[in-house]
């Protein structure tokens, strides 16, 4: 069953730090099946706030998202972020087609 990481983020920081993880960011999600549906494109807030950036990653399991959170090649970027944004980051398991 899929699972799709959710990330909503604001910006706090240095936005060239964050521009160098969002490039480094495809190479750690690509070696866990993982692909970008959205990412920062633009969009149309229906009901309450909007973060200035959301991002919806596909991977194949839940289980595979976890892993690309917790690798070493993630953690290693991951600080960037932290520290230059504020923000949420979920994951969510696909539902069965019927």
């Amino acid at each position: 069953m899929s699972a799709y990481v959710i990330a909503e983020a604001e910006l706090t920081g240095d936005p060239r730090v964050v521009a160098d993880y969002s490039a480094k960011l495809v190479s750690t999600i690509e070696p866990h099946g993982g692909r970008y549906l959205v990412r920062g494109a633009p969009w149309q807030v229906l009901e309450g706030e909007s973060k200035a950036f959301t991002g919806v990653i596909e991977f194949p399991t839940p289980q595979a998202a976890r892993r690309w959170y917790e690798s070493p090649a993630y953690q290693e970027i991951l600080p960037l972020r932290a520290r230059n944004t504020r923000g949420t980051i979920m994951i969510f398991e696909g539902v069965s087609a019927p």
